[in-house]
C-alpha cells in the first residue's frame, strides 16, 4: 500500500517513518520539535509533540498510534489514549499526546523515535435492532469473569 504523506516547514531534515527491521508493524514516528528547543515532559504531564507529517489515508482505513515499548519500559514514557486513531479523512498534522509516568523529567529531542504508527483496516456498521441475543457460554459476565 502506498501512503500519500505530505511534510510540513518544521519536518525538514527528518526521515520519513520507517519499520526498523522486515518484521515490524509499526513504522517510528520521529519527534518534530526544534533542535535548539526541546520539549521536556515532567512526570505526571503530557503533552502533544508534533511530527512534522500528514497523511492522506484511503478510505476503509485507520492509523494507530501507539506506544514505543522501549520508551514505556525504559522510562515510563506512552501515548495518552492509546491506540490513538487517525482518521481516513483526517489531513491535519499527526501529532503524538505522549504522557510521562516515570519518575524524572523526559526530554524530547528532535528526530527521536516517539511512537509507533500502525495502519489497519476497519469497517463501518449498520445497527440491526433485535430484542434478544444469542445465548453464549459467557453471557454477561464482565470484567475478570473469565479468571485471573
Amino acid at each position: 500500500m502506498k501512503l500519500r504523506v505530505k511534510t510540513l516547514d518544521h519536518f525538514d531534515g527528518l526521515e520519513l517513518p520507517a519499520y526498523q527491521t522486515l518484521g515490524s508493524a509499526g513504522l517510528d514516528l520521529p519527534a518534530a520539535v526544534p533542535e535548539n528547543a526541546p520539549e521536556t515532559i515532567q512526570p505526571g504531564e503530557w503533552k502533544l509533540i508534533p511530527t512534522g507529517i500528514c497523511i492522506a489515508l484511503d478510505e476503509g482505513y485507520e492509523a494507530q498510534i501507539r506506544p514505543r515499548s522501549g520508551l514505556a519500559a525504559k522510562k515510563g514514557i506512552t501515548c495518552l489514549n492509546t491506540p490513538g486513531t487517525v482518521d481516513a479523512d483526517y489531513r491535519g498534522e499527526l501529532r503524538v499526546n505522549l504522557i510521562n509516568h516515570g519518575k524524572e523529567p523526559f526530554v524530547v529531542q528532535r528526530g527521536e523515535r516517539i511512537a509507533q504508527m500502525i495502519i489497519a483496516p476497519v469497517m463501518q456498521i449498520s445497527w440491526d435492532p433485535v430484542d434478544s441475543l444469542d445465548e453464549t457460554e459467557r453471557g454477561a459476565g464482565g470484567f475478570g469473569s473469565t479468571g485471573v
